[in-house]
């Protein structure tokens, strides 16, 4: 059989794996704090007809190889964590991060999940939490006095509120987490990540410090895909595919001569 078809087959497979990341990210192109994930591809294993520098008669040696290769895999997902758009929202408990760093989020099992979604409502106990109802890890809770215009947040973390005929008074501070390795979180769904051996522990500071990002209060970060390089990307794979295609029916026709010999 010829090698040509297995190569091709797992080019176009490559490409439809392709396609499933780009539809991803422009299908998140609207989500809060969204980022885009690339995919890379490896080369298979080669078949070695003839090693370099083999003898190839009267003392002299090859200087190239005669390999062939054997086709494509998608090697890994990687998820590129540029700075989005900040967009004014005017809601007071919208929060973007302008820099490096993840909210830090309490998990209803206890763990830690970290996002950019700064899309924070107030619950019935008066909590900061995620749109999914999860808290922040450093359980940020309002003034049951304090009306919902008068909360203010600083660019390093410092949550404040004023209840009714009082003085502004804190109420929490807000820390964010920075990775070694960001693209080493694995996603979760809902805009959360968690830590894996690979992003290495959470470094945790104040907004501003240690390399942290600032805040920045009634703002959101929006999706840092960019529509225009992902569709140029998609008729790059839909080409790469009918190419792969290509090949395999030019492999086949050539099959069929080859059959065709004896009648």
């Amino acid at each position: 059989m010829m090698r040509s078809l297995w190569s091709a087959a797992s080019g176009m497979k490559g490409q439809q794996k392709q396609m499933d990341v780009l539809s991803h990210n422009i299908a998140n192109v609207n989500t809060t704090g969204a980022k885009p994930q690339r995919a890379e591809f490896q080369d298979l294993i080669y078949q070695n007809l003839r090693a370099a520098g083999a003898e190839s008669g009267d003392g002299t040696t090859y200087p190239t190889p005669l390999q062939i290769g054997l086709g494509t895999k998608l090697a890994a997902t990687n998820r590129i964590f540029t700075q989005g758009n900040i967009q004014i929202t005017d809601n007071l408990t919208d929060i973007a991060i302008e820099g490096d760093g993840f909210f830090q989020i309490l998990m209803p099992d206890g763990t830690t999940g970290y996002t950019r979604d700064g899309s924070f409502k107030i619950d019935e106990n008066r909590n900061l939490v995620t749109t999914e109802g999860y808290p922040l890890l450093q359980n940020i809770q309002l003034d049951a006095n304090a009306p919902s215009d008068s909360i203010t947040i600083s660019g390093s973390g410092v949550v404040s509120d004023t209840p009714v005929g009082g003085e502004p008074t804190v109420v929490g501070q807000i820390e964010l987490a920075r990775f070694l390795n960001p693209a080493g979180l694995r996603s979760i769904g809902k805009n959360l990540f968690v830590e894996t051996a690979a992003s290495g522990q959470p470094l945790a500071s104040n907004p501003g410090v240690d390399g942290a990002g600032t805040l920045v209060q009634s703002a959101l970060e929006m999706s840092s895909v960019q529509i225009v390089d992902e569709m140029v990307n998609m008729i790059v794979a839909q080409r790469a595919y009918e190419s792969n295609s290509k090949a395999i029916t030019t492999s086949d026709s050539m099959l069929e001569i080859a059959n065709g010999l004896k009648r």
